[in-house]
């Protein structure tokens, strides 16, 4: 049979609707969404308050403690029982889940990251129950780990036990929601032959050189053989509860990064394989992907089990991606080499002589036997790198080969200059932390929780010690450390995202006036996945931070970035008084008296679109701005600052 007439007499039927969950053990049922999570089913059921605001965060880890279940009833017709097949399909069990057709059990899911296809022709009736029972991913975790006492698999906790999103687990910029639920679509798919696999074919030559030179070896993409400089950031998940985000949040997103010049995204690690919104989105965009594969910091459990689980995970992530032309490079995991050699983990976890040889064998097979042979086996277009980066950023072969993450700047505390000496040959992470937008602030925060290192702030600062780093470069940059106590929290927001447009602007300067030895620069980070001070240039309500408009210059392509030539501490600065004109409905013409810096036009409680913002301004200019969101009625409301109203002398 040919396969178009096969393809013709296949039919699904979603199973979306008509779910209900309750706690394991309780008779009371709530009515759920799928896709969904069960954070999300309880918050809209009231159970729970929005995990996001003020501190809930805390009130809500019970909810990763239990086991959770769902089920629901649907018909099947006597035409789909008709046909030879009939499978039932998760494209997505968010983790460990039993799977129950009509009181049988048909499937023990425990991969975050697989589709389960079962098939089910023989139990289904015209009336059926599905129900699915979710242990909890935080108590497995912990079991495994104990069977595996006293050998440690490295890692903060046991989360590496767990296929999947590592990021559930708490991360320096982000919550620890250990979520569960039926995360992506469930449906029967009945048809009298497979459909044939899709050909596939890479429009794109892709090539990864990294030859010996005088420096040491190079780093550069060749695509259809011209290099090409990369320019671009990192992305993690764009929310903790991920069947929330909707095409339009994904093209917001990805705008933002187009719109910043960037022509490169790095998806981490420790989040997701992204859906297929956002690499049709990638593709249309004209953005390369570096797509790691779902592993960061903490090595591999040793048992076969887990093994053959990643290769049927890797296979499948690979089939279905494959075709995505934005895919251009294949990395195996996100900084576990590096923190095997330099963290200290064989100390911190008493792993020596023949248990240390046991966990890098693992590593081994996996990262550098395993996942190079399957991509070989259904790819074999595109480059593969065993991990990111290839050397720890003490180390001087960093600069010279090989990808780096350069943390020396903020987790070392040295000076943002010192790029000049460190500059790597493709640096694909580096950064700097600052507060979210104050109006994000206020959607998460009561007013008398507006006050620096408050809980509520505390609770949306995730890394050990950012107040105190970021501090430390204020002092260096911007201010006396002594006055940062007396600064409000709207008057340290601006001040912080200062500084984090100084860093970004400065640190792409540097880089790329290394090229061609430097051939990339991928910002850490993007985007963050809930409001958080976090090293991303746009924050949770997807509007831009300081920074951004920094990235959005320095990335051009016209015209190198140049350096400033002092710090911001060290500038004489007078209090400007401002000329403002509108040109027509949406376009502001500003003039100011004298030398203004980092001027910033803003609305409380309102998120405008400005064509500039955070920007300097001669007494010479008149600058032009394009601001949408701003009726009327509320120009006189529009407030500008610039960096003397904040760090001048009360």
């Amino acid at each position: 049979m040919g396969l178009g007439k096969a393809a013709a007499q296949q039919h699904i039927q979603l199973l979306n609707k008509g779910w209900q969950f309750a706690e394991q053990g309780s008779s009371q049922w709530r009515p759920a969404s799928v896709p969904g999570t069960v954070h999300t089913d309880l918050m809209k059921q009231q159970v729970i308050p929005d995990p996001y605001y003020r501190s809930n965060e805390k009130t809500v880890q019970w909810v990763a403690d239990k086991n959770w279940v769902y089920k629901t009833q649907f018909t099947s017709s006597a035409a789909q029982r008709n046909q030879q097949h009939t499978d039932l399909v998760f494209d997505g069990l968010d983790t460990y889940a039993d799977v129950y057709l009509n009181g049988q059990l048909l499937l023990q899911a425990n991969n975050m990251f697989r589709q389960w296809r079962i098939p089910v022709k023989h139990l289904l009736k015209a009336n059926n129950e599905l129900r699915i029972v979710f242990h909890s991913a935080k108590k497995q975790v912990a079991a495994f780990a104990k069977a595996d006492s006293p050998l440690v698999i490295p890692a903060e906790n046991p989360r590496v036990y767990a296929r999947k999103a590592q990021y559930h687990f708490g991360w320096d910029w982000g919550p620890t929601f250990v979520t569960a639920g039926i995360w992506k679509n469930v449906y029967l798919d009945s048809y009298n032959q497979p459909a044939a696999e899709k050909p596939f074919h890479n429009p794109r030559k892709i090539e990864l050189v990294q030859e010996p030179d005088s420096i040491g070896k190079s780093f550069y993409f060749k695509i259809d053989g011209k290099p090409v400089y990369m320019k671009g950031a990192n992305y993690i998940p764009s929310d903790m509860f991920l069947p929330r985000l909707t095409k339009n949040d994904y093209r917001q997103i990805l705008l933002a990064a187009k719109n910043a010049n960037m022509n490169m995204l790095r998806i981490w690690g420790g989040g997701v394989y992204e859906t297929e919104d956002f690499y049709d989105l990638c593709d249309s965009l004209d953005i390369y992907v570096w797509q790691d594969f779902m592993f960061a910091g903490g090595m591999v459990p040793l048992d076969e089990a887990f093994f053959l689980n990643v290769k049927e995970e890797v296979i499948q992530q690979v089939k279905r991606l494959r075709h995505h032309k934005s895919i251009i490079v294949w990395c195996g995991n996100n900084e576990v080499e590096e923190a095997w050699h330099n963290w200290g983990w064989q100390t911190q976890f008493n792993l020596h002589g023949q248990d240390s040889a046991k966990v890098w064998h693992a590593y081994k097979r996996l990262f550098k036997d395993s996942i190079p042979a399957w991509l070989q086996q259904y790819d074999g277009t595109r480059p593969y790198v065993s991990t990111s980066p290839m050397h720890g950023w003490g180390r001087a072969a960093s600069i010279t080969e090989g990808d780096s993450h350069y943390w020396g700047i903020w987790w070392g505390m040295q000076e943002i200059e010192m790029f000049e000496k460190k500059t790597g040959r493709f640096v694909s992470e580096y950064g700097m932390m600052a507060m979210p937008n104050m109006n994000t602030t206020a959607s998460v925060t009561l007013p008398q929780d507006r006050y620096l290192y408050s809980e509520a702030l505390k609770t949306h600062q995730k890394h050990p010690t950012g107040f105190q780093n970021m501090n430390g470069y204020l002092h260096q940059y911007f201010i006396d450390s002594a006055r940062i106590k007396h600064l409000s929290l709207e008057q340290y927001t601006y001040l912080t995202q200062c500084l984090q447009y100084y860093a970004f602007k400065n640190s792409i300067a540097i880089h790329r006036s290394k090229y061609p030895v430097n051939m990339g620069t991928l910002l850490w980070q993007l985007n963050d996945c809930w409001p958080v001070a976090s090293w991303a240039i746009t924050d949770f309500s997807r509007q831009p931070k300081a920074a951004w408009y920094a990235v959005k210059e320095a990335y051009r392509d016209d015209v190198l970035p140049q350096r400033d030539a002092v710090r911001p501490k060290a500038l004489q600065l007078s209090k400007p008084s401002y000329t403002l004109q509108w040109k027509n409905a949406e376009t502001l013409l500003l003039k100011s008296s004298v030398p203004a810096k980092y001027v910033y036009l803003h609305v409380p409680g309102v998120n405008l679109q400005l064509s500039d913002n955070y920007f300097d301004l001669q007494p010479s200019d008149t600058k032009a701005i394009s601001i949408k969101g701003l009726p009327v009625s509320q120009r006189k409301v529009l407030r500008i600052w610039s960096l003397y109203d904040v760090v001048k002398e009360k």
